[in-house]
């Protein structure tokens, strides 16, 4: 079933997955605008080694774009354990709120947490505000 959204939506959808590098992307209901890549992480669980798109994602979107051009936009990266305070920092310095900083996984090696965060900001600024900050998670 085809979701409704603008022209000027599908358009700004369009260049936030680009400029963050998406696999992968699409417009749901709302219209939110979905996008998600998986990062390269070499890591086990219980012991065994996992490719799972569960363990190593990382997430954004947005939605309710308002007149201004300015919207709810959100993200989440999986990542190692030594790189969260440098997330942390890259983020706030880009004006970005961290929202959550948890694990998803018990006995995995390396350690593993998951960062959220969220602005209402243009899309598209948004978008190489996030870049830049997780630029160095490769």
């Amino acid at each position: 079933m085809a979701v409704k959204a603008s022209p000027r939506f599908i358009r700004i959808c369009n260049q936030f997955s680009s400029i963050l590098g998406g696999t992968e992307h699409e417009i749901t209901k709302g219209p939110v605008c979905f996008v998600s890549r998986n990062r390269k992480i070499n890591a086990a669980i219980l012991g065994r080694r996992t490719a799972s798109p569960l363990v190593r994602y990382q997430l954004f979107s947005f939605e309710s774009l308002d007149s201004s051009g300015r919207a709810l936009c959100l993200g989440e990266t999986a990542l190692f354990q030594n790189q969260v305070n440098r997330l942390l920092s890259n983020l706030r310095k880009n004006g970005i709120k961290v929202t959550a900083v948890h694990n998803h996984w018990l006995f995995e090696n390396p350690r593993l947490m998951y960062i959220h965060w969220e602005s209402i900001d243009n899309p598209v600024d948004f978008a190489r505000k996030v870049k830049r900050s997780i630029a160095f998670l490769g």
